[in-house]
C-alpha cells in the first residue's frame, strides 16, 4: 500500500532534509509536488486542499523557516498533518456494553464483508480475549451463509446457523437470543452487499439496525476504489449511523487515496485495514504509523508487535539457547526461520515497514515476488536428514539431486547456500558475543553483491 504515493513523496521529502535553510519560494516548489502526488494518488481534491493549506500555514510561519533544521521540520510538519487528516489516533471498538456488543458489518457487494467478519472475530477472540459469536443476515448470496460457517469454523467462533428464507431482523434477535444464553462477548452480523441507491435494500438495513441497536455499525469498503471509497461511505453515513470504516485489500491498493480521504471526508474513523486472505490479515489503523509509513520511514512499531504475536518463542528460545552453547547453526534452524518470516507475510510483508524502502529502485524491489522463502523452504525439505544437519556433505551430486526434488536448479540450490553460511557466520559470531562482529555480517548479507535470494 501506498507504494506510489511513498516513491513521488520520498524523493521530494529526500532534497529538503539536508537543507540548510528553506524559503517560502521553496516550500511552496515542494508543496506543489506534494499535490501533485497526493492527486495522483487518487485522494479526494477537498482533502488535498485542506492538508497542503495546513501544511503550508505551519510551513511558513515560526515553525519551520525558523528552525534550526527547516527540512527536517518541514518533514515532522507534513507527517503530523497527515496523521491528523486520517483522524490523529487508533479508534478503538466500543465493547464497553452489557453482552453481547452487537457490531453490524455493512457494505457494497465485494467489498469483502465476509471475509472481514471472519479476521474480527479471530481478532477479538485471539487480541482482545473475548467469546464471539457470527451471524450471517445475507439471505440473498446463497453462498454467504455456507462461507461465514466456514470461516467460523476456522478461527474457532460460534456460528449461529441462518437461512435463505428468513427475515434479516428475525434471524438477529434469534442469535442475539442464543448469544445471551451462550454467555458470548461479542455478536458479529454480516448483512447483504448494498448500494446506496438501491432504496430497498438501504430501508431494510435501516430497519435491521433501529430492530437490533448495535454498539458499533462498520462500514467495510475496498480500498481499490480511491476516493469513491470515501465518498461512498459519505452516502451511507447518511442513512446509517456508522461508528467506523474498515479499509479491504490495502495490499492490492499502491496508491492509497482512500486511507487519506475516508476519514477527512466521512468524519468517521477508520478502524482497520484488511489485508490478504488469510484470517490474521487484518490490523488496527494507526494513522501517525501510516504517515511515517507513506513518508518512508518505515513503520517499526507494527513490525515490532508482528514479531512479537507472530514468533514461535519457544523456537527462539531454544535458538538461543543452541547458538549460545556454540552448537552449530544447521539447515533445520534455517527452515524454522524461513517458515515464521513466511507467516509474516513473506519477504514482501514486511518490506514496506522497514524505513528507507522508498529509496530502493524498483529494479531490485520488483525481484521480491513472495515466493523466494516457499522455494527455500522446498530446497531444505529436499535434502535428507543427515544432510539438514551436516550441510557440509552437499557436494555437486547431491545438490543436483535435491534440485530436481525441488523442481528448482542447482544454482538455486548453491544460492540457498550462500545464504545459509552468512547466516551461519553471523551466528558464530552471536555465539561469540560479538555484536560488532554481527552488524557487519548483518550489513554484508544485505549488500547489494547478494541481491535478493530468488526470482
Amino acid at each position: 500500500m501506498f507504494e506510489s504515493l511513498t516513491q513521488r513523496l520520498s524523493g521530494t521529502i529526500e532534497r529538503l532534509r539536508g537543507r540548510g535553510r528553506l524559503t517560502e519560494e521553496n516550500i511552496r516548489e515542494s508543496l506543489r509536488e506534494v499535490r501533485i502526488a497526493l492527486l495522483e494518488a487518487d485522494v479526494a481534491l477537498p482533502v488535498v486542499q485542506a492538508l497542503i493549506e495546513r501544511i503550508k500555514v505551519r510551513a511558513v510561519g515560526q515553525e519551520v523557516l525558523k528552525s534550526l533544521t527547516p527540512g527536517q521540520a518541514l518533514i515532522k510538519v507534513v507527517r503530523d498533518e497527515m496523521t491528523a487528516v486520517m483522524g490523529s489516533q487508533a479508534a478503538d471498538l466500543n465493547l464497553n456494553v452489557p453482552a453481547p456488543a452487537v457490531i453490524l458489518m455493512a457494505g457494497l457487494q465485494g467489498a469483502g464483508k465476509t471475509t472481514t467478519v471472519g479476521k474480527l472475530a479471530k481478532h477479538l477472540k485471539e487480541k482482545r480475549k473475548k467469546k464471539v459469536m457470527v451471524v450471517s443476515a445475507d439471505v440473498y448470496r446463497p453462498a454467504a451463509i455456507e462461507q461465514l460457517k466456514t470461516l467460523a469454523q476456522q478461527v474457532d467462533v460460534l456460528f449461529f446457523p441462518s437461512s435463505a428464507d428468513q427475515k434479516p431482523e428475525a434471524i438477529v434477535k434469534a442469535a442475539i437470543d442464543d448469544a445471551k444464553k451462550s454467555f458470548v462477548d461479542v455478536l458479529l452480523v454480516d448483512t447483504a452487499g448494498r448500494t446506496s441507491i438501491d432504496e430497498a435494500m438501504m430501508a431494510e438495513i435501516k430497519a435491521l439496525h433501529a430492530a437490533v441497536n448495535p454498539v458499533e455499525t462498520l462500514f467495510v469498503v475496498d480500498s481499490m476504489t480511491g476516493q469513491d471509497a470515501a465518498v461512498t461511505a459519505k452516502h451511507f453515513g447518511e442513512a446509517l449511523p456508522l461508528t467506523g470504516v474498515v479499509l479491504t485489500k490495502t495490499d492490492g491498493d499502491a496508491r492509497g487515496g482512500a486511507a487519506l480521504s475516508v476519514r477527512y471526508i466521512t468524519q468517521r474513523p477508520i478502524k482497520f485495514i484488511g489485508v490478504g486472505e488469510k484470517p490474521d490479515g487484518l490490523d488496527v489503523f494507526h494513522p501517525d504509523r501510516i504517515a511515517s509509513r507513506i513518508l518512508d520511514m518505515g513503520d517499526v512499531l507494527s513490525l515490532v508487535e508482528q514479531v512479537e504475536s507472530q514468533v514461535d518463542k519457544d523456537k527462539a528460545q531454544k535458538l538461543a539457547e543452541k547458538v549460545a552453547k556454540g552448537k552449530k547453526f544447521d539447515l533445520n534452524d534455517m527452515k524454522d526461520q524461513l517458515e515464521q518470516m513466511q507467516n509474516m507475510g513473506g519477504i514482501h510483508g514486511l518490506m514496506d515497514k522497514l524505513p528507507g524502502m522508498g529509496q530502493i529502485p524498483d529494479s531490485v524491489k520488483n525481484q521480491v515476488t513472495g515466493k523466494e522463502v516457499p522455494r527455500m523452504v522446498a530446497i531444505i525439505n529436499s535434502m535428507t536428514r543427515k544432510e539438514r544437519r551436516n550441510p557440509g556433505l552437499l557436494n555437486g551430486s547431491r545438490r543436483a539431486r535435491i534440485a530436481k526434488g525441488a523442481g528448482l536448479t542447482p544454482a538455486d540450490v548453491n544460492k540457498l547456500m550462500k545464504q545459509y553460511q552468512q547466516m551461519e557466520k553471523m551466528m558464530s559470531k552471536l555465539a561469540g558475543g560479538g555484536m560488532k562482529g554481527l552488524m557487519r555480517g548483518m550489513k554484508g548479507m544485505m549488500g547489494a553483491r547478494g541481491g535478493m535470494p530468488f526470482r
